[in-house]
């Protein structure tokens, strides 16, 4: 891999761990400490952060990290619906069955352990669930454009989550279970009510987003 690459996984990783937060001014020097990668590779970085929406360079102020606002949220809820809708239908008709079980296993899982009491731990492992989730749908396509967008995307998305409307534990069922209802979609085979269901999910994500 090569140092550049290194360092936009390195930034990545220290945006979504908040160790470099949303709107925060930093310097070359401390991207540098922060990610690890000499300055050469720091310097290649910023135009790829740029280009990706993450990284804004401020007159005379400097670089600042992007911030989360009104316009970010609507206008990464509306490309992730673009593609995940049509990546719903194609699960909806192509998917194994072994993949439809696996993600309805998944689900199940999280369900059984908050017969037995919703905690931070079990909020924690019900993101990652539910990112897997959206995750699986895109590499299902097996398309290395959309998985490109779809993945700076998903760090804005996951940013907003973070920021604003991460899944709590009182929360934790009724994800779940809007989960579990585009699963069942999912399994009719039928892309319509695939696209139906995640369309109503999505939508309820981005209102929370919108009112936190």
């Amino acid at each position: 891999m090569k140092l550049r690459d290194k360092a936009y996984d390195s930034f990545t990783d220290n945006l979504l761990s908040r160790r470099i937060l949303p709107g925060q001014f930093v310097t070359q020097r401390e991207l540098s400490a922060l990610t690890g990668m000499p300055l050469g590779a720091i310097r290649e970085l910023i135009p790829r952060l740029e280009a990706d929406g993450l990284l804004n360079t401020v007159p005379q102020r400097g670089m600042q990290i992007t911030h989360i606002d009104i316009n970010l949220i609507r206008n990464a809820f509306q490309l992730r619906s673009i593609l995940e809708l049509e990546a719903a239908a194609q699960f909806a008709l192509h998917a194994s069955d072994a993949d439809r079980a696996r993600l309805e296993k998944s689900h199940q899982d999280i369900l059984d352990q908050a017969e037995h009491g919703l905690t931070e731990a079990l909020a924690d492992k019900a993101q990652e669930v539910d990112w897997a989730f959206h995750d699986t749908l895109i590499e299902h396509l097996q398309n290395q454009i959309i998985s490109d967008v779809y993945r700076v995307n998903s760090i804005k998305i996951r940013l907003i989550r973070q920021e604003l409307s991460r899944i709590q534990p009182k929360i934790v069922l009724s994800v779940m279970a809007s989960h579990m209802t585009i699963i069942e979609a999912l399994n009719t085979r039928d892309p319509d009510k695939a696209k139906a269901a995640l369309a109503a999910h999505l939508d309820e994500s981005r209102r929370r987003a919108l009112q936190s």
